[in-house]
């Protein structure tokens, strides 16, 4: 089951389709709940391990929260106008004490901060966008997990 689990937070992460993206958001909830009747009866048991296993599972429960709140979180429309409002007047100070210098040089800071501000906003909406940011890290966990899954099944 922490298999995958592993493997659907990698599709939760890598998914641009909103279907299949409420799809995996469902079968993430149903292994979450299959997890922790796993390893509830442990519970009953009140010793070190089943301590350290329950510690784990939520642990990884909390994980998958927190990455997903900081997809959900965006930057706020106040930064968004203070970063537009700082960015305009500095281009307005650069422009008015640019008298008598190459006109070149007067797009230098206008396109350096459309360059940052579209940087931002890719960013800062991870499903869509140029930059992509691939799960690694669960990818990894997935990739060594299978393994020691063959090895049980056979």
């Amino acid at each position: 089951m922490l298999r995958e689990y592993t493997d659907q937070r990698v599709l939760y992460y890598t998914t641009r389709d909103p279907e299949r993206l409420r799809q995996v958001r469902n079968a993430t909830s149903q292994l979450e709940s299959d997890l922790w009747s796993a390893v509830t009866p442990s519970a009953a048991q009140r010793d070190n391990i089943s301590a350290l296993i329950l510690s784990g599972m939520n642990d990884t429960i909390n994980s998958e929260g927190y990455t997903q709140a900081s997809w959900i979180n965006r930057v706020p429309v106040a930064a968004w106008i203070l970063l537009l409002s700082i960015a305009f007047f500095c281009n307005v100070l650069v422009g008015y004490r640019a008298e008598g210098k190459p006109s070149v040089l007067l797009l230098v800071l206008p396109i350096a901060i459309a360059i940052s501000f579209f940087l931002i906003a890719d960013i800062d909406s991870p499903r869509s966008g140029v930059i992509r940011v691939a799960p690694l890290n669960l990818e990894s966990l997935a990739d060594s997990l299978r393994p020691h899954y063959a090895n049980r099944t056979n």
